[in-house]
């Protein structure tokens, strides 16, 4: 079995990076408006978890889960799926 490349295997990091970012630009504007900590690193904390979540499931549902490998998770997919047409239809046609 083939090692996936270093791309597909940092994605779930990048998108941890990613609420973290969120996170603490949230505590710092906290910070900064009321200069209470505890508040800061509360609302921090909670844009992190809302921020990773929704990052989550946005990524699960960026597609079907391809027909020929269905074992093969979200994130470590090259290209969504293609979509079959069905022939003797035009597309945009109106019909």
């Amino acid at each position: 079995m083939s090692c996936p490349p270093l791309r597909q295997r940092l994605k779930p990091l990048e998108l941890v990076g990613f609420a973290a970012v969120l996170g603490v630009f949230a505590g710092v504007v906290t910070l900064v408006g009321s200069r209470s900590i505890d508040g800061a690193l509360i609302l921090a904390g909670i844009a992190f978890i809302v921020a990773l979540l929704v990052l989550a499931m946005l990524a699960l549902a960026a597609g079907d889960q391809p027909e020929q490998d269905p074992d093969v998770p979200v994130l470590d997919r090259e290209r969504p799926p293609k979509r079959s047409r069905r022939p003797g239809k035009d597309v945009g046609s109106g019909d």
